[in-house]
């Protein structure tokens, strides 16, 4: 099964390259078209990303702008807002070569076909969530003529305006979850999310349009209340059992890792960063996401290093977070430290597997929209109190999908929330806050929520020679191919959006 899904993804990266060679290469004992259960498992592989695009836009923009980690490594530029073109580019840049044009043609396939309308259902679900992802980092994107190289013959596609692909991602949840029943789809176990589940894909094409319903605050909060109450009318996550992820698998032949346990793999620079290390205090969460790396950076007598107990390692009290916006000179000048042994790392037995899940929306950060809406417009039952509460026990009970050195016992959970009860008079700093908190690593959403409500409340570094003035960044930015192979419609994006700079402020995100 791994192999075939492995010569699927490379025939699909592959697909389209050699036009006019149709009638040459078929052979008529073998079908000329991949099976669309199989390009579905392709496609979820791809939205999971590879090391590639989960190390640059995911982890060494993403991650750092959110104070999730931080690092003295220089290249690391989203810690410094420093601007590297290729690292801002990168998830446009892997998801049009693969997930974009698989779901395209999927979408093709599926009418000539005449599948069932569950499957085209599903399919435009993960089509909603790949170019939600995309639009929210990048603004005006590529939607109604991406992916139609071989399809259409569009080789350069028009950028669309973000309101306008908004406005149809939201209408395709609507008409995907109205198609959606009971039962099981055809898709089957080549569903690596939700095994061809019906109802498990309507209740997350519903908290999908809770998320995008919710992203329109700032620009349009009657529409914004309009689609954040049909999505809960429709029905949303109920449990952690609707988690959207991905169950990765390590194996010789490497083909459904999980990228950013690639990147932990291939990587020893970050360190958890002292913004969320300190918010983390009295977390039972602290000593699951974090440790002290095992080595101490000192020697023994004999010039061996002197290493760290796994139980020394996640001591709660000797946690200590790196401040962002640091190069090894200025964690000098400021601290007289050298290295960074002293400082957490991300834990490193428990949560940076090759193997590890890879999560796209968790039931934890519906429960806090919930609270949200509740707040907002007293919908979902009015009573944030519940919701957020029940939100916080989600986000820490979700951590057992890492293992069983992962579980938070219920005492520990009460007894969290008992000392960080519910303030009412502080509701959306609250809330926001645990979202950020339970979106840590899935650092897009991280980004896009802090975007959309200002909080956490984070405080600005000011890296010498950085590109925004000491301001946090407010999206990504194209790739530079396009100047040259699409220069007409990038250039018409560029002037409809503004500058393709980092502090470019995307349709939803006006101040």
């Amino acid at each position: 099964m791994k192999k075939s899904i492995y010569i699927f993804i490379a025939i699909l990266t592959c697909w389209g390259c050699d036009k006019g060679f149709e009638e040459l290469n078929v052979d008529p004992t073998k079908p000329d078209q991949i099976s669309v259960v199989n390009k579905l498992t392709s496609v979820q592989l791809f939205t999971s990303g590879e090391r590639y695009e989960n190390w640059r836009a995911n982890l060494i923009y993403c991650s750092t702008m959110m104070q999730h980690f931080a690092t003295t490594a220089g290249y690391w530029s989203g810690d410094k807002y420093t601007w590297n073109r290729g690292y801002a580019s990168s998830l446009i840049d892997r998801y049009y070569g693969n997930a974009v044009k698989t779901l395209e043609d999927m979408m093709v396939q599926l009418d000539t076909e005449e599948k069932p309308a569950e499957m085209k259902a599903i399919t435009r679900i993960m089509r909603v969530f790949v170019y939600h992802r995309l639009t929210d980092l990048y603004g005006d994107i590529p939607y109604s003529e991406a992916g139609k190289a071989v399809i259409d013959g569009v080789l350069k596609p028009k950028y669309d305006r973000q309101a306008d692909i908004y406005a149809d991602l939201l209408k395709e949840l609507e008409e995907s979850v109205a198609d959606l029943g009971s039962g099981t789809s055809e898709f089957g176990d080549a569903d690596l999310m939700y095994k061809g589940d019906l109802a498990t894909w309507k209740r997350f094409g519903n908290s999908l349009m809770l998320r995008l319903g919710f992203r329109m605050i700032k620009v349009d909060p009657s529409g914004a209340q309009q689609w954040v109450t049909k999505a809960i009318q429709g029905g949303v996550m109920e449990s952690n059992a609707d988690i959207a992820y991905i169950a990765h698998t390590t194996g010789p032949e490497g083909i459904n890792k999980n990228g950013l346990g690639e990147v932990f793999t291939a990587d020893g620079n970050m360190r958890m960063s002292k913004t969320f290390v300190d918010f983390l205090t009295g977390d039972p969460r602290l000593k699951i996401l974090g440790a002290l790396p095992e080595k101490t950076g000192q020697k023994d007598g004999e010039g061996n290093d002197i290493l760290r107990t796994y139980e020394e390692r996640i001591d709660a009290a000797t946690q200590k977070g790196l401040p962002n916006g640091l190069d090894a000179g200025l964690l000098e000048d400021a601290t007289g430290e050298t290295d960074t042994f002293a400082y957490t790392e991300p834990n490193r037995t428990i949560i940076t597997g090759e193997d590890a899940p890879m999560f796209f929306q968790t039931y934890a950060e519906v429960k806090f929209l919930l609270a949200e809406a509740a707040v907002r417009w007293g919908l979902a039952g009015g009573d944030a109190k519940v919701h957020y509460e029940e939100g916080v026990a989600a986000a820490m009970k979700m951590l057992s999908l890492y293992g069983e050195n992962a579980v938070i016992n219920d005492t520990a959970i009460e007894e969290y929330i008992t000392a960080n009860p519910f303030d009412a008079s502080n509701a959306l700093e609250q809330i926001n806050t645990q979202y950020w908190a339970a979106t840590f690593l899935n650092e897009y959403e991280a980004f896009a929520n802090w975007r959309r409500t200002g909080f956490p409340v984070l405080t600005p570094v000011n890296y010498p020679g950085n590109e925004t003035n000491g301001t946090i960044p407010r999206r990504l930015t194209y790739s530079t191919s396009e100047q040259s192979n699409n220069e007409e419609n990038y250039n018409a994006a560029i002037q409809a959006q503004g500058p393709d700079i980092l502090t470019t402020r995307v349709w939803w995100d006006k101040e």
